[in-house]
């Protein structure tokens, strides 16, 4: 059975959360390919607001099998007090849930690694969320990470920790000046989470592969955005793992052959959490008066996100990186009060003007936005629920940024809630 991709085709924070909630109680498997902690998926279900870090969102529909998969970097006790907490808002999680044995652990130290590096850069500090997620992944790739499978075997697990920890205390005593860690900070938090966990931990591969042979319908949950991948992003201001179509197939364990839609999630205009560029971004009292607007805070941890006017480059570079097939256009809504709409299409560098979104990230800093300019419809279009519902100028937007994208609109998202949704094909 093909499987759908949701990605992220800008630097995160698209409204990914909204659009694969939409989607995954038509699923019966929803799976997070990529990732940790550090990042939130805020979806709202009536009245409701679930924020999701760990646990895919597809969790809000009992009839969906949920899967952490092997490209995950897994915090167990952040894991866990997610769980205890959906528990407590009714939801069923145990039978739902299911972790890959291949995935990563987060520990204490890669923490403690994360907020000292930062502190260390100084004013050249990444910005990062200190969940130790770029220190899990360099542990992963430097071959002495710690598997999930490896917290059901003590003896195991015990040595693995008091082989890193001897690593890791030596940089924090002789590189970066702070206190060393002792075992019982790295173990301890951990005891009363594995009975929670056990029952969870599966082969996640032979689960997915045995699902697509059931002929079972997949969507695959990516977080961030394409432009944070650690090889096509604004490095080094990226996150630590593949955020592409390549990484869901990696995060997995599926074969390319499965992926037959991927819809890329970009909202009307731009927002950016971090340190790297934003060519678009907007001066300090425009951005805020969109941020207030827009609720642009991060879902985990609360930062207010940077903003700036629709952005075709990183648009249509995301478009080619995933092969997108549909467009989920978000937070429309948000521009209803204006006169005038700006519209990226070109950068302006040196005096050449780029089509595309430059490679090197010293370049991409230096660039200037090329605007369009497009009228605004001042009308709220929270109650549209078909296209011919919008404003005719809102429509023309819309087509604007799908032509500079190259990329069908599939979906359009006038609100936070399920049904302020306009859906252009079927799903």
């Amino acid at each position: 059975m093909p499987a759908t991709l949701i990605v992220g085709a800008q630097w995160g924070d698209e409204g990914k959360g909204k659009v694969i909630d939409l989607l995954a109680g038509k699923a019966d498997v929803v799976a997070r390919f990529q990732g940790g902690s550090n990042a939130g998926h805020s979806v709202h279900v009536g009245a409701e607001q679930y924020v999701l870090h760990l646990v895919p969102s597809g969790i809000l529909y009992p009839g969906t099998i949920n899967v952490i998969g092997n490209g995950v970097v897994m915090d167990p006790v952040r894991l866990v007090d997610e769980i205890v907490h959906l528990e407590g808002r009714g939801l069923k999680v145990t039978g739902n849930l299911f972790v890959s044995d291949l995935a990563h652990v987060t520990l204490p130290y890669h923490k403690r690694l994360d907020e000292a590096n930062e502190l260390k850069r100084g004013a050249d500090k990444i910005g990062t969320t200190h969940q130790g997620i770029g220190p899990t992944y360099a542990d992963k790739y430097g071959r002495i990470g710690i598997k999930v499978g490896d917290l059901l075997d003590e003896p195991v697990f015990l040595a693995k920790v008091r082989r890193n920890l001897a690593e890791k205390n030596a940089f924090f005593r002789e590189h970066y000046h702070i206190p060393e860690m002792t075992e019982a900070e790295i173990i301890d938090p951990l005891r009363g989470c594995l009975a929670k966990l056990a029952p969870l931990v599966t082969d996640s591969v032979r689960l997915l592969h045995d699902a697509m042979k059931a002929g079972k319908k997949i969507l695959l949950e990516g977080a961030q955005g394409t432009l944070l991948d650690v090889d096509f992003g604004t490095y080094p201001f990226v996150t630590a793992s593949h955020i592409t179509a390549g990484g869901a197939l990696s995060g997995t364990g599926l074969p390319p052959a499965v992926l037959t839609r991927q819809i890329g999630v970009v909202k009307a205009y731009t927002t950016r959490v971090g340190a790297g560029p934003l060519p678009t971004e907007l001066p300090p009292e425009e951005g805020e008066r969109l941020r207030i607007i827009g609720r642009e805070y991060g879902a985990t941890t609360g930062r207010p996100r940077r903003v700036g006017w629709f952005d075709a480059l990183p648009v249509r570079r995301a478009a080619m990186l995933n092969g997108l097939t549909d467009l989920a256009i978000t937070k429309l809504d948000v521009l209803d009060h204006l006169d005038e709409i700006p519209v990226c299409t070109a950068y302006r560098w040196k005096g050449k003007e780029l089509a595309e979104f430059p490679n090197r990230t010293e370049v991409a800093q230096e660039c200037e936005p090329v605007y369009r300019r497009l009228p605004g419809w001042k009308t709220v279009t929270s109650g549209a629920r078909k296209m011919t519902d919008l404003p005719d100028n809102a429509r023309r937007y819309l087509d604007t940024l799908a032509e500079l994208a190259g990329v069908p609109m599939g979906i359009v998202s006038i609100g936070p809630k399920r049904d302020e949704t306009i859906f252009l094909k079927e799903f």
